[in-house]
This record gives C-alpha cells, sequence and structure tokens, in this order.
C-alpha cells in the first residue's frame, strides 16, 4: 500500500491575528527528509501590492536574506518563496475566485495527484486563475511561481471568512493544493502547527533539555529490529525545522529591510547626537580606567616575574598557591573583559537560539565579577569598620584553641587518656615533642600578633577591590600557615603511626609463611627460617603493646588536622560555587523564564478527519457543486486529506535544571569515592587531603598589548554595545 502524503505547515501565530489581505505571498523554507513528507516553515507574508512596487528584483531579496542565515539552514533549506494565499469576503465565505471545474476536482479526487505535464499546455486564464487552480498574480510574482513550479514546490492557500479558532487563533488559511516535486497534489494529510515567532529575548524553541552523552548506556546488546529502525529514512527532520523557527524573525528582518520603502534614519537629530554623545563620553571613561588598571596590572606582573626564580619567590608561591591562583584568574578576566564584551558578531546570530547563547557566554563572566566584587564590598567595608573587633575576637579563639585544646590535649594523652593504659615512656615522649611543637609556634604567633590588624585591614581591601574570592583564598592559605603546628605534629605522628601498622602487618604475614609479591600485586608462600620467625616474635610483641599509645595520639591530632581540612574545603567549594554559578541565567531566568526552553509539545486545537464541510483548516479536495450525486460524494469522502491544527509549546527549564550542569562541571574534577578513599587512608595512616579538587574558570593566556592598543579595544568594545546587532533582532 502505498504511503499517504504528509504535509506539515508550520505557520506563525502574528499571521493568524491580523485579517488577511486578499493577495498575499508567503516565504520561509521548505524542509523535506522523503519524498512522501514535506515540512512547510513559513516565516513571512507580503503583500502583492508591496512587492509590486519594489523595483529591486525578488531573487535578489531572497538571496540577500538567505545569505544572512545559519550556516547549517543554508546547507539544509534555502529562504525561498512558499507559495500563495488568496482571501474573499465578498460572498459570505464561498471562495468563488478559486473555485476548480468539476472535470478537474473528479480527477483529483481519483488519482490523488495530477501530473504537470498534462497542465504545462493547458495554463490559461479562467476567472482570473489557471487551470491548475492557482490564481494569476503579477508579473513579478508569476515569474517567482513558474520558476518554483519547475524546480521545486509551490503551495496554493486559501481564506475562510467565517475562521475562528480561539482568543489565540484567529485566521489560518485552508491548503488548496501543492505542486509537489512536478506534480499537483490535492489528497495529502495536512498537519499546520501555529508557532509564537522566537524573539531575542523573549523566546525560543528548542528540541530537548541535555543530550544523548547524558543518557545511560544499556550494556545489553540492541536486537536487529532496532538497528533497521535507525537506519531507516526520517520522516521528519527537526532539528532543520526548528532552526528555521528561530531564525524565522531574522528573515522577516533582513526581507522587509530590502522590500519597505526607506525611511529617514535621523528623525530626532539632537536626540541621536545626544545619545552618541553620551556614549563616546562612556567609553572614553571607561577605556581610561581600564588602561590605568591595566597598567599596574603589567607593572605587578613584571615586577613578580623579576623575582619568581628566588628561594623566597618559590616558598611564597607555594605557601599562597590558592591565593596566587584566584588572583590569576581575576586579573585575566579584568583584561579580557573588552573580548568578551566585544563578543563575535556573525550571521549565525540571524538564530534566536544561537544569539542567546551568545549574550548569556558574553555576559557570563562579566556577571560573576559584578557579583563577586559585590559581595567583597560588602564582606570587606564590613569588616574594615570592625577590624579592631574581629581580630580581637580572632586572637582570643586561637588563645582558647591552643591553651584549652592543645595544650590540655597533650597534657591528658600523657596521662590516663579515657581510662587506657598506656606505655608511659612512649606517651611521655610523644607529649613532649607534641607539646614543645605548639609552644614555639604559639610563641612566635604571640610575637607577630600586632601584625594582625594590618592583615584585615588588607584582607577587607582586597575583598572590595578583587572580590570576595580573594579574601576567601588567602584564608585558605592563612589557616594552613596558621595551623602548621598542628600539621606537622599529624605529619610526623602519621608517618610513625603507617610505618608501626605496616611493620604489624609485614610480622603477621611472616608467622603465616606470606610473602607479599610487589610484581603480581598478591600473597606468594614462602619459607622462612629459624632466626627470622624468632626475630620476628621479638619485635613482634612490642609493636603490638606499643600501638595503643601512637593510635592515641595519631587519633587526637588526625581529628583536628581534618577539622582544619574540612574547613578549608568548604572554603573551596564556596569559592568555585561564587565562580560557576551562572548569575546572569539566574537573573534572566527571573525576568524571563521563556528563555530558557528545554523542550517542545503539541497543543491540538482541531483536528478533522474525512469530513465533508468543515470551517476549520484543510486540504481543500473538492469544491464541487451542490448538485452532485450523493454516491459521489460518499466515495470521494473516502479518500479526503486528514487535517490537523496544533500549537507549538516549549517546556520550560526551572531554576535547578539552570544550576545543575553549571555545578556537575565544577565537581568534575573530584574523585567520585574521595570520601571512601579519605577514610580507607586515615586508618592506614595517610593524611587527608585539604583541597578537593573542585573546577575553577579556565586559566587565560596573560595578555600583554601596548597601552593605546589596550585602550583602542576597551573603546570600541563599549561603542560596540551601541551597535551590537542583537538589540535590531529584538525587534
Amino acid at each position: 500500500m502505498k504511503m499517504r502524503r504528509k504535509c506539515r505547515v508550520w505557520w506563525p501565530k502574528q499571521l493568524s491575528l491580523c485579517r488577511p489581505s486578499a493577495s498575499t505571498a508567503l516565504f520561509g523554507w521548505f524542509v523535506s527528509c522523503s519524498s512522501a513528507s514535506l515540512d512547510v516553515v513559513v516565516a513571512h507574508a507580503a503583500d502583492e501590492a508591496l512587492l509590486s512596487k519594489n523595483e529591486s528584483g525578488l531573487q535578489g531579496i531572497l538571496h540577500c536574506t538567505n545569505e544572512n542565515m545559519p550556516v547549517f539552514l543554508q546547507e539544509t533549506s534555502a529562504f525561498s518563496t512558499l507559495g500563495h494565499s488568496a482571501a474573499d469576503f465578498s460572498c459570505n465565505g464561498q471562495l468563488s475566485s478559486v473555485e476548480m471545474d468539476k472535470d478537474d476536482q473528479r480527477k483529483s479526487n481519483i488519482h490523488g495527484h495530477i501530473n504537470l505535464q498534462n497542465y504545462q499546455d493547458g495554463f490559461g486564464e479562467n476567472y482570473g486563475r489557471w487551470s491548475c487552480g492557482c490564481q494569476k498574480l503579477g508579473e513579478l510574482l508569476e515569474q517567482c511561481r513558474q520558476a518554483s513550479i519547475g524546480n521545486s514546490n509551490w503551495m496554493q492557500f486559501i481564506y475562510d471568512s467565517h475562521e475562528y479558532f480561539g482568543s489565540e487563533i484567529h485566521w489560518i488559511p485552508r491548503l488548496h493544493h501543492i505542486h509537489w516535486n512536478g506534480q499537483i497534489v490535492f489528497d495529502c494529510d495536512v498537519h499546520v502547527i501555529v508557532y509564537d515567532t522566537p524573539r531575542f529575548g523573549v523566546h525560543h524553541f528548542l528540541l530537548c533539555f541535555g543530550s544523548s552523552s547524558e543518557q545511560v548506556k544499556n550494556p545489553l546488546m540492541k536486537p536487529k529490529w532496532v538497528n533497521e529502525l535507525h537506519q531507516k529514512q526520517s520522516l521528519l527532520d527537526l532539528d532543520a525545522v526548528i532552526l528555521a523557527i528561530n531564525s524565522s524573525n531574522a528573515a522577516k528582518i533582513f526581507f522587509d529591510r530590502n522590500v519597505r520603502p526607506k525611511r529617514s534614519s535621523v528623525q530626532f537629530p539632537i536626540v541621536c547626537m545626544f545619545s552618541a554623545l553620551i556614549w563616546n563620553l562612556l567609553a572614553i571613561s571607561v577605556a581610561s580606567f581600564s588602561t590605568l588598571f591595566y597598567i599596574i596590572l603589567q607593572f605587578l606582573s613584571r615586577f613578580a616575574s623579576y623575582g619568581s626564580e628566588s628561594w623566597i619567590c618559590v616558598i611564597l608561591a607555594k605557601a599562597f598557591c590558592n591565593t596566587w591562583k584566584n588572583i590569576r584568574i581575576r586579573c585575566c578576566q579584568i583584561l579580557y573583559w573588552p573580548i568578551f564584551l566585544r563578543g563575535d558578531y556573525h550571521r549565525s546570530l540571524s538564530c534566536v537560539e544561537y544569539a542567546e547563547k551568545a549574550a548569556l557566554h558574553r555576559h557570563v563572566m562579566w556577571s560573576s565579577i559584578v557579583v563577586d566584587v559585590l559581595l567583597g564590598s560588602l564582606i570587606g567595608l564590613t569588616l574594615l569598620f570592625h577590624a579592631e573587633s574581629a581580630c580581637l575576637c580572632v586572637l582570643n579563639f586561637a588563645h582558647n584553641i591552643t591553651n584549652n585544646l592543645l595544650r590540655s590535649g597533650c597534657v591528658w594523652l600523657m596521662g590516663v587518656p579515657a581510662g587506657f593504659k598506656l606505655n608511659t615512656e612512649l606517651a611521655g615522649i610523644l607529649g613532649m615533642i607534641s607539646f614543645n611543637v605548639i609552644q614555639i609556634w604559639s610563641t612566635l604567633w604571640f610575637h607577630m600578633g600586632f601584625l594582625f590588624i594590618y592583615f584585615i585591614k588588607g584582607l577587607a581591601i582586597s575583598g572590595i577591590i578583587l572580590g570576595v574570592t580573594i579574601p576567601a583564598a588567602l584564608m585558605i592559605d592563612m589557616i594552613a600557615l596558621a595551623t602548621l603546628h598542628v600539621s606537622s605534629v599529624n605529619w610526623f605522628l602519621s608517618l610513625l603511626y603507617s610505618l608501626q601498622i605496616q611493620a604489624l602487618a609485614a610480622l603477621w604475614r611472616l608467622f603465616r609463611g606470606r610473602k607479599w609479591n610487589p610484581l603480581r600485586q598478591r600473597l606468594d608462600s614462602y619459607d622462612y627460617t629459624v632466626e627470622q620467625h624468632i626475630v620476628g616474635s621479638l619485635l613482634f610483641t612490642p609493636l603490638l603493646l606499643l600501638l595503643p599509645t601512637t593510635s592515641v595520639f595519631y587519633i587526637f591530632f588526625t581529628i583536628l588536622n581534618t577539622t582544619i581540612c574540612l574547613l578549608c574545603i568548604l572554603v573551596e567549594i564556596t569559592i568555585s560555587t561564587i565562580h560557576a554559578t551562572p548569575y546572569s541565567k539566574i537573573f534572566l531566568w527571573l525576568m524571563s523564564p521563556r528563555r530558557f526552553p528545554s523542550g517542545t509539545w503539541l497543543e491540538i486545537i482541531s483536528s478533522q478527519s474525512n469530513a465533508i464541510d468543515s470551517p476549520e483548516i484543510g486540504c481543500l479536495n473538492e469544491i464541487g457543486s451542490p448538485s452532485m450525486g450523493t454516491q459521489q460524494r460518499k466515495d470521494s469522502s473516502e479518500r479526503r486529506s486528514s487535517v490537523l491544527v496544533s500549537f507549538l509549546r516549549s517546556n520550560l527549564l526551572n531554576i535547578g535544571q539552570i544550576l545543575l550542569p553549571h555545578y556537575k562541571n565544577m565537581f568534575s574534577g573530584v574523585c567520585g569515592s574521595f570520601i571512601t578513599s579519605s577514610a580507607r587512608g586515615l586508618l592506614t595512616g595517610r593524611r587527608m587531603p585539604s583541597t578537593l579538587g573542585t573546577g575553577l574558570p579556565a586559566p587565560m593566556p596573560w595578555m600583554s598589548i601596548p597601552y593605546k592598543e589596550y585602550w583602542r579595544l576597551c573603546h570600541d568594545s563599549v561603542i560596540a554595545c551601541m551597535q551590537n546587532p542583537e538589540y535590531h533582532l529584538i525587534q
């Protein structure tokens, strides 16, 4: 059985809201995946009278419009004349000017379509129409129609004066016939999909949220029929259709610029001159301030690179590695702001989806800087006004931790902690070593305490100038530096505990007659001598008896060091979250959630199948005379087209779906077994890592260009905002 032909007409909503003209030319794209399926994306409708006044050629206008479309859309389909729509409101909804002859109608009922060759010699005027049913047009459109019939497709629509589909849709034409690949088709299944024209800053359409690579892979082998189904030719190219819909507004703008009469661009010269003056003053001010900042950064960079090979700089770079990394990221972001703001305006911006993505990509960096600096200013000003009280609070907290926790803890461990009987000599040695390290470090910090007030003020000023992430990173390094005595004691006890555990494990394998094979990573049988067993027995007993004493000291300082590491990891996650959060997306989502679609769906408005007369949109098979017999109507109704009218809707992303990909990317560098591996490492004597490895913005190369060139780059970037082509796409 031969498959019925299917035609999907994607109709813009604004064309269905206004009263249709008597004669209108339709422009858009034909998208076809097979010989039995055709998608028609209508982008614009122009009055025939307006086109006839245009002096330039229609083909040149279409070619110019097509050149401004995305490359993928140009490769898939060309922007062209789709067809013609006619309306007649003089006969109570009866379109007398587009009626077909009875003979032609009988042929269409019998064969479903008519070969175009039968009509090549039969074109002639009959009440303002051609014998195929197309209305006779003006000279310009008639040439375009004949060229489309010969090389592509052509569609004839008609309007009924009584059509009304609801508050959102008022007028939709009915499809009379299609010139489809050299044939005149009257009998096909028609699906009219009404869409709201996408506009930049308002909404656009997107097929789905996420990618196929994120789907769970099925390890089972797929059945053969599944592979055969994927190999079959698709009847619908949704990617090209959605791309054409998202480009329809730009195509309409480009087309109208060439067709409509030129208007004076300067209607208010004083306002335009004042606006240009304001923009130039703003550009000069921003460029001058940015260039001054650029000179300071270049001077500091050269000063830092001058002594980078000295041992002092190497030690400082290792001690303040987090601070240096975040300062470099922030400086590069400040240096590169004119490049990100200016962006790359190319023809792909004619698609609203691409323009939205480009705008979000351009705004994500400066929005992150603004939020970072605002948070830094808020916290920095608060800290600056309360620097003395904050300094006193931190010093008192450090003094209480040193006296009430560290010193008292060492004394407690040298006694009988929690009722455990420890080795007195070993506990005394470990306790004195820990106590002396704590005492030396606390004495050093006591003599350096007068500098802490200046550190607090420097922390506040750095937050005001560079943002909150810089003092947060500096806080991580300072916590690690201030708790160096705890980390040193924990490192010593971890080494002692680890060696003791490894020795006990090796001696236990000796008693079992087993030996670890490092090449094959397994335990092999081994015959030990009597002397080896005796030495092993003499070593195993004291090591096992001394293990509780070592374990108690190790557990105490491991808890302290783990708490410090968790605090640093918490600050690190906060820094990465500030960098990764898309503030521009959150703001735009709060203002207009329709700018973030995640898939499409169809809302059925009306459906018609095998109906003789219906006020709804349809594929017009027959406009016959009332004198036709009932039997003929019964036979012809079995071959009539089925018609479906629906509205294209979009699913919208919620705030969680917007933020989740960014936070997933932030934790992409974190090992999934971080907690289990850390816990296993603590049990075997390995230290817990002080960093989680969360993602930061990708480092950019240091910019080094002449000052005048950088000033010109900043100036041109600000001026480019006034001439932003995305502004015209909003219209």
